[in-house]
């Protein structure tokens, strides 16, 4: 593929318009020589309203469209990121792919976080970015946190030189669900807790054990092993309010809300490393929580999302509406209250769409591509099947091909 001709702005397009693309548009306002000049999706009400946040926000002019294809072939858009639910994501990129090839000018595609909800999908959609010749991205934004990056560029220039390369990532992320209907539908979204959640954790870890420079294909996959349960949703209580808000009767099709896995991989010079993962949907406390460390033979970081510096205390004669204006997931509205104040940019998603839009704009291929993603469900079903057979899963293990977790088989 020829290097594209490089851009004075990048015009992005946007494949979706739920709440994940509300939180792309607020991270973008730190992203220079960007618009948002497209939003597509099959709700008009939705994809007026992102529209009308990206224009309130001075990143547009950005126009609606009925059609994909309407975009696509606009002329006014330059890269696409695909934000619909995990069970669209392969013919949303078919249709990319039939669009390329029939001319439509678009140069790349981003897209969120898993590629696909199997590895069979995931090979898919890196092969049909790859014949149409698009420069491609994989939008995992723990890997852009402002914490991942300081403490992974200070440990590998400071501690590894003397003390040797980390061994050991530990990563978890917890909340007390999803916002969607579709994340509790194990047919939809390809699994639960573990897809939905884990796709970040063993991501993230992988890029810190990863030596700067190199790729994440640079540490070989030993094994995976995994225990998943479900803990509270399908307790009474609670599978009756999730039926009431979602409309989903999570007593009959059941997905894991807890899941742990430990993932072994080896380095070029043969060293064994670990990633120890554990997410949940189980978990309430302030709001969402994201726990990260990194440890070697001298030394070791450590990052949690809830650990800020703001805090808030409101007193019990303080009274407010249930919200999420504190911290993302919020459980309580009352009390001693860690405060978030730059979501996007504490999670990752202002510098992720930084480097993607620089990237693709210059003509480049970002450092996190739809190959990661392949990586990254290549461990989750690892997982998946440990979970399943109750025993650990050696890579390469030719059953993943084809293999779909068991929550999320239709029979």
């Amino acid at each position: 593929m020829s290097q594209p001709a490089t851009l004075d702005t990048l015009r992005v397009g946007f494949v979706g318009t739920g709440f994940i693309a509300a939180f792309h548009l607020q991270s973008m306002l730190g992203v220079r020589n960007l618009q948002v000049t497209g939003i597509y999706s099959r709700s008009d009400e939705k994809r007026r309203r992102i529209a009308d946040k990206a224009n309130a926000l001075g990143l547009g002019p950005a126009k609606t469209y009925e059609s994909l294809e309407a975009m696509a072939m606009s002329g006014d858009v330059d890269a696409l990121w695909i934000m619909t639910p995990n069970d669209t994501r392969v013919d949303v990129m078919r249709e990319i792919h039939r669009l390329k090839k029939a001319g439509a000018p678009i140069r790349a595609v981003a897209c969120e976080k898993p590629l696909a909800r199997t590895l069979a999908e995931a090979r898919e959609m890196l092969r049909l970015a790859d014949d149409a010749g698009l420069l491609h991205g994989y939008l995992e934004n723990q890997l852009f946190s402002t914490a991942v990056l300081r403490g992974k560029e200070i440990i590998w220039r400071r501690a590894v030189p003397s003390g040797g390369r980390p061994y050991l990532a530990r990563a978890a992320e917890e909340h007390s669900g999803p916002h969607e209907p579709w994340f509790w539908q194990g047919e939809r979204q390809g699994g639960g807790v573990l897809s939905d959640m884990m796709c970040h954790s063993v991501e993230v870890a992988r890029f810190l054990l990863t030596e700067p420079g190199k790729s994440r294909g640079s540490l070989k996959l030993v094994s995976a092993s995994a225990t998943t349960a479900t803990l509270k949703w399908t307790q009474p209580r609670y599978a009756a309010d999730l039926k009431s808000r979602m409309g989903i009767d999570f007593t009959r099709r059941p997905v894991e809300d807890f899941a742990r896995g430990i993932i072994t991989l080896e380095s070029q010079d043969g060293k064994q490393l670990l990633i120890e993962a554990t997410t949940s949907w189980a978990y309430v406390g302030a709001g969402l929580r994201i726990q990260l460390e990194l440890l070697g033979p001298e030394y070791s970081m450590e990052f949690s999302s809830l650990s800020a510096g703001l805090k808030i205390f409101l007193s019990r004669h303080v009274a407010g509406s249930e919200g999420e204006d504190l911290v993302e997931k919020q459980n309580a509205e009352q009390g001693l209250m860690p405060v978030v104040e730059d979501e996007a940019g504490i999670y990752g998603y202002t510098d992720e769409n930084r480097h993607m839009v620089e990237a693709f704009r210059t003509g480049q291929m970002p450092a996190e591509t739809f190959a990661d993603g392949v990586g990254v469900m290549e461990m989750l079903m690892g997982l998946y099947r440990s979970a399943e057979l109750g025993q650990t899963v050696a890579f390469p293990d030719p059953q993943l091909e084809t293999y779909i977790p068991q929550v999320a088989r239709l029979t």
